[in-house]
């Protein structure tokens, strides 16, 4: 099977987002705390299929290592934080994702951020979530969608989303690493610019954040998965079960806002997307999967429930794993 859908439409370089960037400092403030972005994990099987960061555990039932990794949602679909949907409907952002796919009809439906502390380089690559007709991560799992993007089973009802990734830190390191060509060419690696973003296709394009603040920082340890980050305006502070754990000024955290836009080409995609007249069912998908496994000489059964099954995560993890292969 050709490998082509992990290579992507070329990325689109924004270089000033905001003309005023402590503005996103305005709305951090407001959505403040974040919990701990794995808490959509529930172990090391599922966090496999996202990215080989969860790869060689000796026991896939156990919880994953608690990163110092926290996001929270600003919008989805409306603003959630006062201010977040001049965000959501930033004209940058939008007209970023018509140039990457060439198409003139864009729905922004999401801007999250994620905040990161000193730490080293943790992601060997990752792909985002990714959307089809009537399976979302609104009603499926994240491990799954990925799942089925990576096995290029579901192309036909891939919902088309452009991502705008921007930066707001002024510290050093905390680049952005990614393979416009695919896993198994080199990347480009891209120093972190404040206020500056790029738009790309990152359900298909494989990235990386690379490392945050000085080389040689410790990886914060010691998180349980209710870890949260709080934010005084001058510092941030992770707290866990009541008790400050670790402590930062608000400039050696580095902040990326992503932004998530539905993108169809023509009216007769967006039609379909509309009126659900060709979306994808869990039977369907299952169907799918167990076909095409017993097309490999893979003996598993999947059963109903495939999706929260520990065995069947982990065949299909392991079945349809990709990840980059080169670094430099």
């Amino acid at each position: 099977m050709s490998l082509d859908r992990f290579v992507p439409p070329t990325p689109v370089v924004i270089d000033e987002v905001l003309q005023d960037p402590d503005f996103v400092y305005e709305i951090a403030r407001r959505g403040a705390p974040y919990s701990c972005v794995q808490r959509y994990l529930k172990n090391l099987a599922e966090m496999s299929a996202l990215s080989d960061a969860g790869r060689g555990a000796a026991d896939d039932s156990a919880q994953a290592f608690i990163a110092p990794w926290f996001r929270g949602d600003w919008a989805r679909d409306t603003a959630l934080v006062d201010g977040a949907d001049t965000l959501l409907h930033l004209p940058a952002f939008v007209d970023g994702a018509r140039k990457l796919f060439g198409a003139a009809r864009v729905r922004p439906t999401l801007v999250y951020a994620n905040f990161n502390p000193p730490m080293p380089a943790v992601d060997p690559g990752h792909l985002d979530v990714p959307a089809f007709r009537g399976f979302d991560r609104s009603t499926q799992p994240v491990w799954l969608l990925v799942a089925m993007q990576k096995s290029g089973l579901f192309e036909s009802w891939r919902v088309k989303q452009a991502t705008a990734v921007a930066w707001f830190y002024t510290g050093e390191g905390g680049g952005f690493t990614y393979w416009p060509e695919g896993p198994d060419a080199p990347p480009v690696r891209r120093p972190c610019v404040n206020n500056s973003a790029v738009v790309g296709d990152n359900e298909r394009m494989f990235h990386r954040v690379q490392r945050i603040g000085p080389r040689g920082a410790e990886l914060p340890g010691g998180l349980t998965i209710n870890a949260g980050l709080h934010f005084d305006g001058d510092h941030y502070e992770i707290r866990d079960g009541g008790q400050m754990l670790y402590r930062w000024p608000r400039a050696h955290v580095r902040i990326s806002v992503s932004w998530k836009a539905h993108v169809f080409v023509d009216r007769d995609e967006e039609k379909r997307f509309d009126d659900h007249s060709d979306d994808l069912t869990p039977s369907h998908v299952r169907r799918v999967f167990a076909d095409d496994l017993a097309r490999r000489g893979i003996a598993h059964k999947l059963e109903a429930d495939f999706g929260s099954d520990l065995d069947s995560v982990r065949t299909i993890s392991d079945t349809y794993q990709r990840s980059p292969t080169v670094f430099r």
